[in-house]
């Protein structure tokens, strides 16, 4: 038999030779917003960070998360069910209910064990699970531990959706349509007001993935708020890792929904409790999320400036895909942006779809506007005709 090493030998052989090996990389964010990073003894300015509001580095966020070290230690000790629920998660949870305009909320210890555990919740072998094509790996997790039936349909495509609810929803008890209310490699947002009305009409319960929504859009509610006032979607979930600066995932919906989940959601159950500090840590990047609309539209905004360079559809939020196809050419591209002091990930298959590498350009609060207009001559000069895309105009 294939030893164990032999076997994952072969395997990197294989991921080297198509581009698509992945390796860590020390990156040691800096104090000024977090803006620069140091890799190999080179600092880099950073547009591949998803902390769009630099709120990791904020002073008011570090402060509260060294007093609440000083307080109540550096670790939760258990999980919430057993001691692990210290005084600052009522806290942090009565504040992103607030927030997300729902009775209740549920913070867990990520984002994937977020999904992992509230999909499993609700549905189950004889029920149905509707994703979108696109949707982040931990939704997919969710869906295939429930036992549920899944079915996909075309990136927000909401008549293939409708297809796909009118065959199947009959056949089953429950339903799940579950989405990113904004796509992490795309930066393009969910047709949530088509998708809510779709999932009236189907009986069927409708989940957002909000990551990369809550903090940036409609004045820091997320994707959920982005058409409107009201909030188009009982089932808000989302991260405490991107604009909030710090670690650990929530659900927002109704009291009975957040008391079954504390009950029944395994990746809750079986988890330690987050560490003190980044709990008052996230506490401390909500009120000031809450307190500064002014601050939560810049990241959009930043993104909408390098778009309009670029000659490309106005950005809906922080992020912005640079499409060029190869894994070979998007790591040279990388690599050509790192020669000018500017850091900007390639994302390769698995992460998106075969024949999409791209550059994710993302943008912050405090990323530098002569910057932005750097790196779209860099791209529109340099990095496009190395695949011979045509170059805007």
């Amino acid at each position: 038999m294939q030893s164990l090493t032999e076997f994952a030998e072969a395997k990197l052989a294989e991921m080297d030779d198509a581009s698509l090996r992945r390796r860590v990389v020390d990156s040691d964010r800096d104090g000024e917003g977090g803006l620069w990073i140091t890799r190999g003894g080179r600092r880099l300015l950073s547009f591949s960070c998803n902390d769009y509001l630099n709120l990791a580095h904020d002073p008011r966020v570090k402060a509260a998360a060294v007093a609440a070290t000083e307080r109540y230690g550096v670790g939760a000790a258990a999980s919430r069910l057993v001691t692990g629920n210290h005084p600052l998660y009522t806290a942090l949870e009565q504040k992103l209910a607030a927030l997300k305009g729902t009775e209740a909320a549920c913070v867990f210890g990520s984002g994937y064990l977020a999904n992992a555990g509230i999909i499993p919740t609700f549905v189950g072998p004889k029920d149905l699970v509707v994703v979108d094509e696109l949707a982040h790996a931990c939704i997919w997790a969710g869906a295939k531990l429930s036992g549920a039936t899944l079915r996909i349909f075309r990136h927000n495509d909401v008549d293939h959706a409708a297809q796909v609810l009118a065959t199947y929803r009959p056949r089953h008890g429950r339903a799940l349509l579950v989405t990113d209310g904004v796509f992490s490699m795309d930066g393009d947002l969910a047709p949530l007001p088509a998708l809510a009305s779709l999932c009236e009409q189907h009986d069927t319960w409708l989940m957002t993935d909000d990551a990369h929504g809550i903090g940036v859009l409609a004045q820091g509610r997320g994707s959920s708020f982005a058409f409107g006032d009201k909030p188009l979607v009982p089932l808000q979930m989302g991260t405490l890792s991107k604009a909030v600066g710090g670690y650990g995932g929530y659900l927002c919906a109704s009291q009975a929904v957040i008391d079954l989940v504390k009950t029944r959601a395994r990746t809750l159950i079986y988890s330690t409790g987050l560490p003190p500090a980044t709990v008052a840590g996230a506490i401390a990047s909500l009120d000031i999320i809450q307190g500064d609309p002014d601050l939560c539209a810049l990241p959009v905004a930043k993104a909408r400036r390098f778009t309009a360079l670029l000659n490309l559809p106005a950005a809906e939020s922080p992020i912005v895909p640079i499409v060029l196809g190869g894994a070979e050419v998007t790591l040279q591209a990388q690599r050509l942006l790192e020669d000018e002091g500017l850091l900007v990930t390639a994302i390769r298959p698995p992460t998106v779809p075969a024949g999409t590498a791209r550059l994710r350009v993302t943008f912050t609060a405090r990323t530098p506007n002569a910057e932005i207009e750097r790196l779209a001559d860099l791209i529109r000069d340099r990095v496009l005709p190395l695949n011979g895309v045509e170059r805007p105009e």
